[in-house]
């Protein structure tokens, strides 16, 4: 039998490549059941059709998905890069490009189970040892001389603290002790700062506090190097953090906890006009008594007046005494409102003089100085630009060809634009472009020389 009896042979099934990836399609399908995976997702690509199409890899391998829009819309977390998921999906075949693929009929985020069976565990272990314990907790002082605040320079957490404050008793100093309250590196500037309050001892109790979030961004507020620095902390500690239904292990190690921080910053900060009014009750209640004691005074006096024997020397001797006891009696009641009125006083300029409005104009000052020099820096950097473009172009014009062309030299090319250098190239004929320093020149070839 010959080679080509051979290839004709009506014998041979031959497949074509549609027929060969719809039968593997099926063995893949009918061999493998439905499986669960767990693995990371990358390349998500959600296109207007409302499919999700990604890939799930772990460290060794990872494989093409599917999932489509009328599985997704079932799903309780939104996908997205980098996020750790638990997927159910059957295995199939992409029949059009013959692609290995998963089609996922459900999926749920796997990094956040992790976190609770943490954070059940954490929170399990530290109750066994007494950390959650009442007897453990201090008492947050009825009027603070300054009050920390543990939390992001830059969050929303701060600012709601900071204008509670400022509305609730402005002249109460407040130190922030800047950290991060997210990533890896967050809770050990949480464990620095409160462990720098207790050195510094600037304040007598601390607000630990941060917007809300998810689980995973809560997360440093659930580890143990966080949770013990809080019990071990002399100050009492108020923990503020995320929304009222968030809970962490720092809530429960606290010595007080707080649905958000500015109800934090309410518990801590006492109410300026309420201690005003209290001091307004105390100096008329003052008054009052003063005015009942001398009153009863003197009818104690004219009653024992009227006791007196006859003899006129009694009586003027009672009379003066009288005249003095009323003249020591304006005397101390003179005192009295004077000293009072210097206590006011005094305690008035202790709020002025703890008024936020000093800082601010010193910030404030060193605002515009630091915009001042961002502009020269900028204005600097421009010029050097300039003159270093200003060097690269002339850089550029001396090595250019059109430079050369301006001294009278040209650039010969054929039709295929190869250039011409040598009289061989060409024939009689022959059509040439020939670019000069200002356009260009096209000929026909006559004769060609040697010049040798």
């Amino acid at each position: 039998m010959n080679s080509d009896q051979t290839f004709s042979s009506p014998q041979r099934d031959i497949y074509t490549v549609s027929r060969l990836n719809r039968e593997v399609r099926t063995v893949l399908e009918g061999s493998f059941p439905l499986v669960w995976l767990e693995g990371e997702i990358s390349n998500l690509a959600q296109p207007a059709s409302g499919h999700w199409y990604f890939t799930l890899k772990d460290e060794a391998a990872q494989v093409r998905c599917a999932m489509f829009r009328g599985r997704n819309r079932l799903v309780s977390c939104k996908a997205d890069n980098g996020m750790q998921v638990l997927v159910r999906a059957r295995i199939g075949l992409y029949e059009a490009r013959g692609e290995f693929q998963l089609v996922i009929e459900h999926m749920e985020d796997a990094g956040d189970g992790a976190l609770r069976r943490a954070f059940d565990e954490l929170k399990l272990k530290l109750q066994k040892e007494g950390l959650f314990d009442e007897q453990h907790k201090q008492a947050i002082p009825e009027l603070p001389q300054c009050i920390g605040v543990i939390t992001s320079k830059t969050g929303a957490a701060i600012r709601d603290i900071l204008t509670t404050l400022k509305r609730r008793f402005p002249a109460l100093p407040v130190t922030v002790y800047p950290v991060s309250v997210q990533g890896d590196l967050a809770s050990g500037q949480i464990v620095k700062a409160i462990q720098l309050a207790n050195k510094r001892k600037d304040c007598d109790v601390l607000i630990l506090s941060r917007g809300g979030g998810s689980l995973e961004d809560l997360w440093a507020f659930n580890e143990e190097v966080v949770a013990r620095a809080i019990y071990d902390s002399n100050l009492p500690i108020i923990s503020a953090i995320g929304h009222e239904v968030d809970v962490t292990i720092s809530d429960f190690v606290a010595d007080h906890r707080a649905a958000t921080p500015t109800a934090a910053a309410e518990q801590v900060s006492p109410d300026q006009q309420q201690w005003i009014n209290r001091l307004q009750q105390l100096r008329s209640r003052l008054q009052r008594n003063m005015q009942q004691y001398l009153k009863s005074q003197q009818q104690e006096l004219s009653w024992l007046t009227s006791r007196l024997p006859q003899p006129s020397r009694r009586v003027e001797e009672g009379l003066q005494r009288l005249d003095e006891l009323e003249l020591r009696r304006n005397q101390a009641i003179k005192y009295k409102l004077r000293h009072m009125q210097s206590t006011l006083a005094m305690c008035y300029s202790q709020l002025q003089h703890r008024s936020p409005q000093q800082s601010l104009s010193r910030l404030t000052l060193m605002f515009g100085n630091c915009q001042e020099r961002l502009r020269n820096q900028y204005l600097n950097l421009v010029e050097r630009k300039k003159q270093k473009l200003t060097y690269l172009t002339h850089t550029l014009d001396a090595v250019s060809p059109l430079s050369t062309l301006t001294r009278g030299y040209a650039i010969v090319t054929d039709n295929k634009q190869n250039v011409i250098r040598d009289h061989d190239q060409v024939k009689k004929g022959d059509t040439l472009t020939t670019r000069v320093a200002h356009g260009k020149i096209t000929s026909t070839v006559d004769k060609t020389e040697n010049d040798s």
